[in-house]
C-alpha cells in the first residue's frame, strides 16, 4: 500500500489561500486530500458517501440513517443559508463528517440563526472544505463508497500513516447493526407538532382519529409530523421492543422507520417482531431501513450496494400507476430482485439503477418504499402514500368494530 496525494482545488479559492492547511481526509486506499477544517477538531473515521442534494443540507446532516458515515456534498454552496431550530430530523446528529467544496460565506436566509460552522462545533461534526469533491464523487463512482478518516487539528500536522491504520482497521457498516445505537432509549408519544409553514411555523394537530406505533430505528421527524397532518396519534418505541408490548397499545398500524446500518444484522431481533404484525393483518408501512427489514420479514434478501443512493433527485418509476415520481433518497443497502418470494409485488423501481423502491405483500395491507415520501429534503411527489396507509389503517378499524 502506498500514500498518493491528488491535486487539490484548495489553491482555486482566493480566501482559502491565505490559510494553511489543517484538515486532511485519507481514504482506505492511501489516496488523501488535504483542506481546510470547519467544526469540529478531532478526527472522525466512517463511510465516505456523496448526497446531490441542492437543499436541506441541516435536514440531511441531523438524519439518524446516517450514523457511522462521512457526507461529501457534490453542491458547492453548503451552508449559505445557516441552520436554525426548525430543520432538524432528530435531537441527536449521529453523521460522523461533512466534505464540501467552498468556504462557507455568511448566511443568508430569514430563518437563519447560527452559522453552520457553529452549527457543527456545537453538534461536535468534523468538517472539511477547500478539497476537490467532484473527483472524491468522481472516485466513489468509479470504486464504490470508501472508508474514511478526516482530521481537523489547528497545528495542521498529520501522521498519515497512523490515520490510513485507524480507516483501514475501522469494521465498516456491512454487518453492522446501527439501529440499536440510534434509536430512542424510552418510549414516547410524539407532540403532534405538523409539518412545518412558512408564515405559520409548526402547528400543532389536535385530533387523533387514528393511532400509530413508529419503531424507531433511526426515524426522521419529519416522518412524525406527515402522521400528524393526518390526524394521527404516534407512539414511538425503540427497535427491540417485543410484539407483544407492542399490541399492548393497541395500534390502528405499524410503521417501520428509516435508520442506518445493514438491514441484516438488523433483522436478527426485528423480523420476528414484524412477522407477527402481519400474522395479524396489521397495517405495516415501512420507509427506508424499514422497507429493507420489512423485504427480510417477507422472505427477500438484501445486499450492500456499491454506491448507495443519495440525493432529493431521484426519478423512481410508480409501476403501478405508470407514473414517474422525483424522490429524496439515503440509503446503501437495497432489497435482492433475484428469487423474490412469489407474495411480494413489486410496486416501484429506481429509473438510475433499476433497482426495487417500493413493494408491497399482495393479499394483505403491508407496503413500503426505499426512498423518502416525507420529503425533508426534497420533493413533495410521494406524500400520497402516507394517505394509502391511512385508508388502510381506517378500514383495519371499521372491521375490528364489526
Amino acid at each position: 500500500m502506498y500514500l498518493k496525494k491528488v491535486a487539490q482545488n484548495i489553491n482555486s479559492n482566493k480566501n482559502l489561500k491565505k490559510i494553511d492547511s489543517n484538515a486532511i481526509l485519507v481514504l482506505q486506499n492511501g489516496l488523501f486530500f488535504k483542506g481546510v477544517g470547519l467544526g469540529f477538531q478531532g478526527i472522525a473515521t466512517g463511510e465516505v458517501c456523496f448526497n446531490t442534494s441542492i437543499t436541506g443540507y441541516q435536514e440531511i446532516i441531523s438524519d439518524p440513517s446516517y450514523a457511522e458515515q462521512i457526507i461529501n456534498f457534490t453542491f458547492p454552496h453548503i451552508g449559505n443559508v445557516g441552520s436554525n431550530k426548525e430543520d432538524l430530523e432528530s435531537d441527536k446528529v449521529w453523521t460522523r463528517g461533512v466534505i464540501i467544496n467552498t468556504e462557507i460565506t455568511d448566511p443568508s436566509n430569514y430563518r437563519s440563526l447560527k452559522h453552520l460552522d457553529q452549527w457543527l462545533k456545537h453538534n461536535k461534526i468534523i468538517g472539511i472544505t477547500g478539497i476537490d469533491t467532484r473527483n472524491l464523487t468522481n472516485f466513489i463512482r468509479d470504486k464504490g463508497a470508501p472508508k474514511g478518516t478526516i482530521s481537523f487539528l489547528k497545528s495542521g500536522k498529520f501522521n498519515i500513516k497512523r490515520l490510513l491504520k485507524t480507516t483501514q482497521k475501522w469494521s465498516g457498516i456491512k454487518n453492522l447493526d446501527l439501529a440499536k445505537k440510534v434509536t430512542t432509549k424510552k418510549n414516547y408519544v410524539w407532540k403532534n407538532f405538523k409539518t412545518w409553514k412558512k408564515g405559520e411555523g409548526f402547528s400543532k394537530n389536535k385530533k387523533n382519529s387514528l393511532h400509530v406505533v413508529a419503531i424507531d430505528y433511526g426515524i426522521k421527524k419529519n416522518i412524525l409530523r406527515y402522521f400528524s397532518d393526518f390526524n394521527c396519534k404516534v407512539t414511538i418505541v425503540s427497535c427491540k421492543t417485543s410484539a407483544e408490548n407492542i399490541l399492548n397499545l393497541k395500534p390502528n398500524g405499524i410503521f417501520l422507520s428509516n435508520g442506518p446500518g445493514d438491514p441484516a444484522a438488523t433483522g436478527k431481533y426485528a423480523i420476528p417482531i414484524i412477522r407477527r404484525f402481519i400474522k395479524d393483518n396489521l397495517p405495516v408501512f415501512g420507509i427506508c431501513l424499514g422497507h429493507q427489514l420489512l423485504g427480510l420479514a417477507l422472505g427477500a434478501k438484501t445486499k450492500k450496494m456499491n454506491l448507495g443512493h443519495r440525493g432529493a433527485n431521484h426519478p423512481v418509476k410508480n409501476l403501478v400507476k405508470g407514473n414517474v415520481e422525483i424522490t429524496s433518497q439515503n440509503h446503501g443497502f437495497e432489497i435482492v430482485k433475484e428469487n423474490l418470494p412469489k407474495n411480494i409485488q413489486v410496486t416501484h423501481q429506481s429509473l438510475f439503477d433499476n433497482s426495487i423502491e417500493g413493494i408491497k405483500l399482495k393479499s394483505k395491507p403491508v407496503f413500503s418504499v426505499q426512498y423518502h415520501p416525507e420529503s425533508n429534503p426534497g420533493p413533495q411527489d410521494s406524500v400520497y402514500l402516507f394517505e394509502e396507509f391511512i385508508k388502510c389503517m381506517k378500514k383495519y378499524a371499521k372491521k375490528k368494530r364489526y
